[in-house]
């Protein structure tokens, strides 16, 4: 049979993964037709037919039977005489089909340019259905083998051995993944790079976290509970705004669980990322309060105009407010959509006997200052209040520098 070895050849496209039969078929046929197209110039009295069972295929040529000396087209006819040595029953006027010897019409080169042409086709599909099939799943949790390690990035192999990359940028800063372990990551985004469908995914995207609510807390997945809103400092700390649609049930208590049973699991994924859960309101004053926990506000003062609050505390509360590196109360601007500043609320006292650390700027670095200002001090007494040991514990500054710090600051009072 005229395509015996070129079923051989072509065996490793009949089960081509996540290609549907009939399509498989349909580019198979397209990829002979513009064979014959080059060849013959038309493709018009040639039918293709493809066996979706076997992956073979075969290609027949129609032609008319004419009179003898009456030829006018070799592609689309063919003279009495040469039909009846085909098949003697043959008369004038008839349609004949002849099956075409794929190796001797096209040659071995044809055959192989048809080759690569038929895997470049089904690459092409391969790619499109994963692309396809990962943008339907964006915002979903999926688990990867970690297969390589790179500075940059993890390579990642879901269950059907699709690619995923892992960028530096979307992992948690303490996350450490040696080959053959299993991660957990939510799929971010996916995009066509080098020709290559780039399947990227995430576990500091707020999705994430929103994802792993849903998963170990039923009241979020049966809608009975509504995230309103995530804030994320990855691996640090995170804010998560919840409402209840149904007053029997505290969405706070039912998202924390028993103990804090439901939240421990998340809080272990996310490598003992604190996450502070909290009710929604609509109130702008009691959402502000509620976002600085633990932090407890003496008063405020609020401008929706300027999108600016000014929040009050007595100074043991600064630092709590501000939060380590000052987290807490970035996160809190994100989560309420506000620039809040926080002020120590202890009745003028900080004028009479305490200097601002602004004024020190002559013998002080700049940086200093910021990493004093970050945890809540920002006056000379609020340092000095604060043991070496609590100050090295909390800022980046070494024993040598806080030393000589709070011999400035200290010069400062006795010398008044």
């Amino acid at each position: 049979m005229a395509s015996i070895n070129l079923i051989e050849s072509f065996q490793e496209f009949k089960d081509a993964e996540n290609i549907d039969r009939p399509t498989l078929m349909k580019v198979m046929e397209d990829v002979f037709k513009t064979l014959i197209r080059k060849k013959y110039g038309s493709d018009d009295n040639f039918d293709v037919i493809v066996n979706d069972q076997k992956g073979d295929l075969e290609i027949f040529r129609r032609r008319t039977i004419v009179d003898d000396d009456d030829l006018y087209n070799t592609l689309t006819e063919i003279e009495y005489k040469d039909a009846i040595k085909i098949e003697p029953d043959y008369q004038v006027g008839e349609e004949l089909y002849e099956e075409v010897d794929i190796q001797k019409e096209f040659g071995r080169r044809a055959i192989l340019a048809g080759k690569q042409t038929l895997a470049s086709r089904i690459n092409d599909l391969k790619k499109n259905i994963l692309i396809k099939k990962y943008e339907n799943r964006i915002g979903e949790i999926i688990s990867g083998e970690v297969y390589q390690v790179w500075k940059k990035e993890i390579l990642l192999l879901d269950e059907e051995g699709n690619e995923m990359l892992l960028p530096k940028s979307e992992q948690i800063p303490s996350d450490y993944f040696k080959k053959g372990e299993t991660v957990r990551a939510v799929v971010k985004n996916v995009e066509l790079k080098n020709n290559q469908a780039t399947i990227i995914v995430s576990r500091t995207d707020s999705s994430f976290l929103a994802k792993l609510l849903e998963i170990e807390v039923p009241e979020i997945f049966d809608g009975l509970i509504v995230i309103k809103k995530i804030v994320r400092d990855p691996g640090e700390r995170a804010k998560v705004a919840v409402e209840s649609f149904d007053d029997r049930i505290d969405p706070v208590g039912a998202c924390v669980g028993m103990k804090g049973s439901r939240i421990h699991g998340i809080v272990r994924e996310l490598k003992n990322e604190n996450i502070d859960v909290i009710n929604w309101t609509n109130n702008i004053q009691l959402l502000i309060q509620r976002s600085l926990t633990p932090a407890k506000i003496t008063s405020m003062e609020v401008d929706m105009e300027t999108k600016h609050a000014s929040v009050y505390l007595k100074p043991d509360q600064v630092s709590l407010a501000i939060g380590r590196r000052g987290v807490n109360i970035k996160l809190a601007c994100e989560l309420t959509g506000l620039e809040i500043d926080v002020f120590r609320d202890n009745e003028g006292e900080v004028e009479e006997y305490d200097v601002d650390l602004d004024e020190f700027t002559d013998e002080l670095e700049t940086w200093v200052i910021d990493e004093l200002k970050k945890i809540g001090c920002d006056t000379a007494k609020s340092v000095l209040d604060l043991s070496d040991e609590e100050l090295e514990r909390r800022t980046d500054l070494e024993k040598e520098t806080i030393a000589e710090v709070k011999k400035i600051l200290n010069e400062e009072f006795t010398n008044e």
